[in-house]
């Protein structure tokens, strides 16, 4: 396991997609600025996204891991409640992250919390996914058919 820092060594900067896990402790009622307010189960949150910026992957996983900071996009706000568990990631300039959240909506246990959560600019239902259990990660990867890597951490 890593502390947040530690990352800095070992996320690339290069660009990829990237799904956040995080960890809700309990039942908790969150704003997610124009989507609304939602009741949040505790469990398991998988957010997924893409780095395609300056910095790639190693920039944007930081900048979710700074706490606090100003509410933007629709993942700060469930990250001001949630704590980081893990960060799982494949490199590439593809924009991958509609399957990516698509595969982990059919996995099992899968549900979708918020629908329309961090979706604003495409067709899928959400790119949060809510898991009871941790979930499968090599499971994960054969299902998209490329490799996926991790890196976990304490805090």
């Amino acid at each position: 396991m890593a502390a947040p820092g530690d990352l800095l060594t070992r996320l690339p900067s290069r660009p990829g997609t990237y799904a956040l896990l995080l960890f809700l402790p309990a039942p908790t009622r969150i704003e997610v600025g124009r989507l609304g307010t939602f009741d949040a189960p505790p469990g398991l949150y998988v957010y997924v996204g893409s780095a395609r910026g300056s910095g790639g992957l190693v920039a944007r996983i930081a900048r979710h891991l700074r706490h606090p900071k100003p509410l933007r996009w629709h993942i700060d706000f469930l990250r001001a409640r949630a704590r980081p568990v893990t960060v799982w990631w494949a490199e590439g300039t593809e924009r991958k992250e509609c399957v990516w959240a698509g595969t982990l909506t059919r996995m099992p246990g899968a549900r979708i919390p918020i629908p329309g959560f961090g979706a604003s600019d495409c067709r899928c239902s959400a790119h949060l996914i809510h898991f009871a259990a941790m979930p499968d990660r090599e499971t994960f990867a054969r299902a998209i058919g490329e490799p996926v890597q991790e890196v976990q951490f304490d805090g």
